[in-house]
């Protein structure tokens, strides 16, 4: 069985074998630019570890991984656009480097190219991974559908927030999973097992990436703390502190996300951030996050590979949970 370090390192070894100068170099350089900038590479490495418990030989899932990975990558692209952001993995956004329309043709260019890769997945099960690379394709962009709905809606509940992030995170980490076991050889009971594993988790890492726009290091984080605080974004946190929060507190809560004056923002993410303590939404979201965990490692336990095999599918999700970045 190969590491998590052992399959990042064939996944980027991989991807940079991939050339991006092509012309019209306005085109191509960005999606150059943006792979470059590294990240975790956690959807293609799954796709590969999830191969591997079934056969040595990782190689078979390799374009399938990059074409995830491509795909991944895109969608951050059309994301800082639709979110104005600035910075991403501690370096300017392709929207900011360049500009809006470069960031969307570039982008369309990335979703071309993942179908691409996915398209050399091995014949024997191309169909089965295609269907739930397109499936998954088109829940993410339901997702992004439901996020901006909800920039609008003040009465978002948390059962519809956990829905938009199962789209949106979660079904292209148990995608990245399930394609790689049915390439490797997976049965549809342990195929499905571990794509809930990848759900279960994906839930749990986007919670915890609203526990670490508020409460992350900035220096770790690669991005802005408190950012979702700024643009009033709709997150587990909020979502529970705008439930709970009652008198004088709710007047504080609704003073804070009427007010956008750039001269208050340091502010405003103190304000709130402290409000959030004071009505343990914290503490709330941890557990949710504990509790997806845990289902995520029952999903793990039920697939019918031995122990020592799962074992660096344990250690990562572990490190995601405990991850400061």
């Amino acid at each position: 069985m190969k590491t998590f370090n052992e399959i990042t390192q064939i996944v980027t070894t991989e991807l940079e074998k991939v050339s991006w100068e092509k012309e019209p170099k306005g085109l191509y350089a960005p999606i150059g630019y943006v792979l470059s900038m590294g990240g975790k590479r956690i959807r293609p490495a799954l796709t590969l570890m999830a191969c591997n418990l079934y056969q040595e030989d990782v190689l078979p899932a390799v374009n399938t991984a990059l074409g995830i990975e491509i795909f991944h990558n895109f969608t951050l692209l059309h994301d800082d656009i639709m979110d104005r952001a600035d910075v991403r993995r501690g370096k300017p956004t392709v929207h900011k480097k360049w500009n809006d329309n470069t960031a969307i043709l570039s982008g369309d260019v990335m979703q071309i190219a993942a179908y691409q890769f996915i398209a050399q997945t091995p014949a024997n099960c191309l169909k089965p991974v295609l269907d739930l690379f397109s499936q998954t394709a088109a829940e993410i962009c339901e997702g992004q559908q439901y996020d901006v709905d909800f920039e609008t809606r003040n009465d978002v509940k948390a059962e519809e927030y956990l829905e938009m992030i199962r789209l949106k995170t979660a079904v292209l980490l148990g995608c990245s999973l399930k394609s790689g076991a049915l390439i490797g050889g997976a049965g549809e009971e342990d195929a499905q097992n571990l794509y809930d594993f990848g759900i279960h988790i994906g839930l749990a890492f986007q919670l915890k990436d609203d526990l670490l726009d508020v409460y992350g290091d900035e220096a770790t984080f690669g991005k802005k703390i408190g950012g979702d605080i700024l643009c009033n974004k709709k997150t587990y946190l909020l979502i529970h502190a705008l439930e709970l929060a009652q008198g004088e507190d709710a007047e504080e809560l609704q003073k804070w996300l009427n007010t956008n004056d750039e001269s208050s923002q340091n502010q405003k993410i103190s304000a709130v951030t402290e409000l959030y303590n004071k009505l343990g939404v914290k503490t709330i979201c941890e557990d949710k996050m504990s509790d997806f965990y845990t289902k995520a490692i029952a999903n793990l336990e039920k697939v019918a590979v031995s122990d020592n095999k799962k074992q660096e599918l344990r250690k990562l999700a572990a490190n995601l949970m405990s991850r400061n970045d």
